[in-house]
């Protein structure tokens, strides 16, 4: 496990409760209290907010969501940048605005966008180092914000198959967590096989399930929840069967001993030596 100083925050996202599954009408919405967290670890008010849309297909009205939330919750110093090719990412502005951040966010839509635009230019590079050598700075991102940060990423899978192999669709991501596979809207999408999967093709890496307004905190190899919902960890090292290499696709596949956690608010995860730290049960509720 690499040490890294700075801090990720990747989250569950949170949909509009209307029953329209247009991004038009679910335009991902962090609750305050996650987007609360993000203010706080980036340094205040005054922290330089970067939100980039890049992942929706309707950029402009999300940029100005999120520029609403930050700017409700009283931050002064919030910029949109609309990333929509690789040449984008290579543009002076852009990288001057990356190098001033604090904190950089990631809206939800299409996680591969993400890495199609962004993956392999100056602005990856700065926000892996940045990432890697800056105390405070942040990284935050929403559903697919979030799920862009693993090395090896879901890109997607469909949930009624789950645990078919082949169900789910890997892809490389920004690999600012090599350690993790991060996939959101967890309990609300059925997503346990989907995960399982990934687990199984890569069982030395640590999956992770993030429900709806839920997030991480992740400093130095440990994980702190936030938020109202749960997070399921998967933890395969220690699988003692695993059948998905000698599988065809299509076929049911067949784990032992997946190791799983369900944490919520406040509870702590060692990525490195496994352990878990979860609040008394007399503790008070954050």
């Amino acid at each position: 496990m690499h040490r890294f100083n700075g801090t990720l925050i990747p989250i569950g996202g949170n949909e509009d409760k209307g029953i329209e599954e247009n991004e038009m009408y679910t335009l991902e919405f962090i609750d305050e209290g996650i987007l609360f967290h993000v203010v706080k670890e980036a340094g205040g008010i005054d922290a330089n907010i970067v939100v980039i849309p890049t992942a929706s297909s309707i950029p402009v009205e999300v940029g100005e969501n999120y520029m609403e939330a930050f700017t409700t919750l009283g931050c002064k110093n919030v910029t949109i940048l609309d990333i929509r090719s690789k040449e984008d990412s290579e543009k002076q502005d852009a990288i001057h605005l990356i190098q001033n951040a604090n904190c950089v966010m990631f809206s939800g839509g299409d996680q591969s966008k993400i890495t199609d635009k962004i993956g392999g230019t100056t602005i990856h590079t700065i926000l892996t180092e940045r990432y890697k050598n800056e105390k405070g700075f942040v990284i935050a991102g929403t559903s697919a914000g979030a799920m862009m940060m693993s090395n090896e990423m879901i890109a997607g899978g469909s949930a009624s198959e789950a645990f078919i192999k082949g169900a789910v669709t890997m892809y490389k991501g920004l690999a600012l967590i090599p350690e993790l596979i991060i996939d959101t809207h967890f309990i609300k999408r059925g997503r346990f096989g989907r995960v399982s999967e990934a687990v199984a093709q890569f069982p030395k890496l640590v999956g992770i399930g993030l429900a709806e307004d839920t997030g991480l905190i992740i400093k130095n190899g440990r994980l702190r929840v936030i938020g109202s919902g749960m997070v399921i960890v998967f933890d395969g090292r220690k699988i003692k069967h695993n059948n998905h290499k000698r599988l065809k696709e299509g076929t049911p596949m067949s784990l032992t001993n997946l190791k799983t956690h369900i944490l919520s608010n406040g509870d702590r995860f060692n990525i490195k030596n496994k352990k878990v730290k979860v609040l008394p049960i007399e503790a008070p509720f954050i």
